[in-house]
């Protein structure tokens, strides 16, 4: 026997799961079988979507024949390309239909009337994943252009470089050498541990 089950999420504990819950309840009839997350959509290590799909340490909850419904694709994640590669895992590895809500298209079940809708669903993911990679390119090569005009103009872009109090390298050799601690060194130079720290790290990678 088949079932259905519910995807929700959002990215952060303090915001509220229950608009896409209810819409998925015209759905899945038995609120148990809503899987929630309350993380990130940046990647797909999530505890309520590896209890769908599988993890190191469970079988997946979804079996073949069953039906996975979400209220929009970004809830599922935000990058296209691991989308694509789930969306995939999903639908041919389990062999499980996904129904995205608010894009009809995006619906991989079929029937006698409509033996060609898993193909539709999969040419649409195809194009959002192309649309999606090159809109990342463009705002790239756009990010890259505004950077060379900026440096052209003689802008300094990024944090401003770090300063370093008087005799910083006399006493930060005198700390490398064992002749002082870093505290007292901190103590010397008058630096909090978070910004001595930070020098150091600045001055160690400028001097390679």
């Amino acid at each position: 026997m088949s079932n259905v089950y519910g995807y929700a999420r959002v990215s952060s504990i303090d915001q509220n799961l229950d608009r896409q819950i209810e819409q998925l309840k015209e759905f899945v009839l038995d609120s148990r079988y809503i899987v929630c997350d309350k993380a990130s959509g940046k990647d797909f290590d999530r505890k309520g979507y590896n209890l769908l799909v599988g993890g190191e340490n469970n079988a997946p909850l979804l079996r073949s024949g069953d039906l996975l419904v979400i209220t929009s694709l970004d809830r599922l994640g935000r990058n296209y390309s691991e989308i694509k590669h789930q969306w995939e895992y999903i639908t041919h590895t389990l062999q499980v239909d996904i129904k995205v809500l608010d894009m009809p298209l995006l619906d991989t079940r079929t029937n006698d009337q409509s033996l060609d809708k898993r193909f539709i669903a999969d040419l649409v993911l195809q194009i959002l994943s192309y649309t999606a990679e090159k809109e990342r390119a463009f705002i790239k090569k756009r990010q890259r252009q505004g950077i060379d005009v900026a440096k052209a103009k003689g802008k300094v872009l990024g944090r401003p470089q770090a300063t370093y109090p008087q005799e910083w390298e006399k006493f930060y050799k005198k700390w490398k050498d064992g002749e002082i601690t870093a505290v007292q060194c901190m103590d010397i130079l008058s630096l909090k541990r978070t910004t001595f720290y930070k020098l150091v790290k600045g001055f160690e990678s400028s001097s390679k």
